[in-house]
């Protein structure tokens, strides 16, 4: 007895101790964490190439590099060393050798490094590949002059434009810009590549549409079948794309690509919405897709969609499922689809039977995607995340048990942080809905203590808070400053079912504005470590407008950060880039349907302006453009309301260099200090 006392006292004394040598997370820890992005499973199961890119906030840059690891987690090393970024990475089709980009090229070496070769000399680079199954064809994506027949006129057309003392640009259309560039005058084309030959084909040759489309879609937009006879490829041919979500789903026969003309394609989605992803049963029988039924609504339920390529017909074999698909994978055997889908705060792994429709979630918890499945169909792999944990590579057997992690690159750095897990609450809603609500506690955590909080709201409006490690919006590090945080997945949140998402439009600032509200004030009635006299508000875009909705109608919060906020809502609308969102949020254009923008734009509440605001915005930004921060900001500053405006002129929607992100989480902090009471 005395013996098992002495081990409890030494257990104990060895977790103090090891819970004082942690500490909480700072901007530069954030910053210094590797990101694994995209990999590839080798052709025979045993091997992961992945991408991880890691900043330097004294640089001010960041630096993408291949690492391979074996499929059971083992084995680390390098892929290539390069003084650029090297990313992309892809297993050749013989398994022997790995694919990648590096400057705007195609690159392949062999998995030990050796015989690093460049195998695409394209003036207008590439920007997306894959493989057919034997090796010597590609899909390439490369940005050109749709009127100009080839290679060499786009780059004397380059020069020409580089020449010239003039940089004016004349528009006959819109969609001009897209959310952080200027989109001029090249198009995202589909290209056929000989890789033998070195013969480029341009397969949707002199088209003004783009593979892949503007937005909507994911990075597997075209895609060989099995046999290599054919293609699947997404794209939107609507004459006025800012108005549309009509992407559409593709074949074309390899032996019907003509050089110096327009692949005959035929369309096998039938959906007014957005159709995409396109990808092949292993057994060639079928093509899965993911389908919006709803046109110009870019938040409708993504169904899985199986066409029959014997017969042509289609099958929603996901419509009684109230789930919108993320990524699919087939099984070898092409009897199941997996597939991630947002549910409440997480984003499980489902399989589904694609005979009968069984629907079995094969991992719950966390944050999951990229999917990829053994050849052997015994094992998937994914990436997974989580509050606490950077994104890594898993896998875990079909049947759902014995799951593993495979990388950890930053494990030495998390074992010096200390976190507190998520937990949830749900509170009541609008009209009595089940609202749930993120809550975290700060690092070191006492009970008896009270804690500012420092009180989130999402964008999209149709996303939703989930257990992930964001580099933008990272709960974490809110929390690390002695804060407790609450994320509210309100009205308009994804993973609630559609109607949940639903009802947020043409409604911004009602029934969600509530389910908020509700929400903080069950928190602050339940949670007695909450400081009720100091309480804060943050949000970006759409979490940015609502922040602006609460600056009119509330004056509850000590202070505001509004990041990238929608104001005017009538002059949003005619500088925003995609105008099917607007036209889908408030009914219309606002000279069709005025009321919609006069009841919900929070300019019409100025009068009522008194909490201390921080505005920052981004000079890029193309979806929220900066003239709505500086419409704000004047409001603000003309009612004598205490209001500091930060600018970033080389940010978009996003801030994303390391330096910037320091100055953005600084400045932030230092304005929920300067208001605590």
């Amino acid at each position: 007895m005395r013996k098992l006392l002495s081990i409890l006292i030494l257990f104990v004394m060895a977790f103090q101790l090891n819970a004082q040598t942690k500490r909480a997370m700072t901007i530069e820890d954030m910053w210094s964490m590797k990101r694994v992005g995209a990999y590839s499973l080798s052709p025979d199961g045993k091997t992961i190439a992945f991408a991880v890119t890691a900043y330097k906030m004294e640089t001010n840059k960041g630096k993408t590099e291949i690492y391979l690891v074996d499929s059971d987690g083992s084995n680390l090393r390098h892929f290539v060393s390069a003084d650029v970024s090297t990313s992309r990475p892809t297993f050749m089709p013989d398994g022997k050798s790995i694919s990648y980009l590096k400057k705007g090229q195609l690159w392949a070496a062999d998995l030990d490094g050796s015989n690093d070769h460049q195998i695409t000399d394209i003036y207008t680079g590439v920007n997306g590949y894959v493989w057919n199954k034997t090796g010597d064809k590609l899909l390439l994506i490369s940005e050109v002059y749709p009127n100009l027949p080839d290679q060499a006129a786009n780059q004397k057309y380059d020069e020409e434009k580089d020449a010239s003392p003039v940089k004016a640009s004349i528009l006959t259309e819109l969609m001009y810009r897209n959310f952080d560039h200027w989109r001029g005058e090249k198009r995202s084309h589909l290209f056929l590549y000989n890789v033998n030959t070195k013969d480029l084909t341009d397969i949707t040759f002199k088209s003004n549409s783009e593979v892949p489309p503007v937005d909507l879609t994911t990075d597997a937009e075209y895609v060989f079948s099995p046999d290599g006879t054919e293609l699947a490829f997404t794209i939107n041919n609507e004459r006025v794309v800012a108005t549309s979500t009509n992407n559409d789903v593709f074949i074309v026969k390899l032996n019907d690509i003509k050089k110096g003309e327009a692949a005959p394609a035929k369309m096998i989605s039938v959906s007014k919405g957005n159709d995409c992803q396109p990808v092949y049963s292993p057994d060639g029988k079928y093509i899965a897709f993911t389908s919006m039924a709803r046109a110009g609504f870019e938040a409708d339920k993504k169904s899985i969609v199986i066409y029959d390529r014997a017969t042509g017909k289609l099958k929603n074999i996901s419509e009684k499922i109230d789930l919108t698909a993320g990524q699919l994978v087939w099984s070898p055997d092409s009897k199941y689809i997996y597939f991630d889908a947002p549910f409440e705060v997480l984003d499980p792994i489902y399989k589904i039977n694609v005979a009968t429709s069984e629907l079995t979630t094969l991992v719950k918890d966390h944050m999951n995607s990229g999917l990829s499945i053994s050849p052997d169909g015994k094992t998937l792999f994914f990436e997974q995340q989580r509050s606490t944990k950077p994104l890594e590579i898993f896998s875990v057997n079909v049947d759902g048990g014995v799951q593993k992690q495979l990388t950890y690159m930053n494990k030495g750095l998390l074992s010096q942080l200390a976190f507190n897990e998520i937990e949830t609450f749900w509170s009541k809603g609008a009209n009595g809905a089940k609202v749930e609500s993120i809550i975290i506690k700060p690092p070191f955590f006492d009970p008896a203590k009270k804690y500012p909080l420092i009180f989130l709201i999402h964008g999209g409006p149709q996303g939703h808070w989930e257990d992930d490690f964001h580099y933008r919006w990272n709960i974490q590090l809110f929390a690390s400053r002695g804060y407790v945080v609450i994320a509210t997945n309100p009205r308009g949140s994804t993973g609630y079912g559609q109607k949940f998402t639903d009802e947020i439009s043409r409604d911004w600032g009602g029934k969600v504005y509530t389910d908020l509200m509700n929400a903080l004030d069950f928190a602050l009635a339940k949670f007695n470590f909450i400081d009720k006299k100091n309480v804060f508000a943050a949000g970006a875009s759409y979490g940015g407008y609502m922040i602006n909705w609460i600056e009119g109608h509330t004056n509850r919060f000590n202070a505001l950060v509004s990041h990238d906020g929608g104001f005017d809502l009538e002059s949003m609308y005619g500088t925003t880039e995609e105008l099917w969102f607007p036209n889908w949020e408030y009914g219309g254009p606002y000279w069709t349907n005025k009321g919609d923008y006069d009841k919900w734009s929070p300019n019409r509440y100025i009068k009522n302006f008194k909490t201390p605001m921080l505005i920052i915005h981004g000079g890029q930004d193309f979806r929220l453009t900066e003239g709505q921060a500086m419409e704000l900001f004047t409001a603000l500053q003309l009612m004598k309301v205490e209001s500091k405006f930060l600018y970033f002129p080389d940010e978009t929607h996003f801030v994303t260099k390391p330096q910037n992100a320091r100055l953005w989480w600084t400045t932030v902090f230092d304005w929920f200090e300067k208001h605590k009471k």
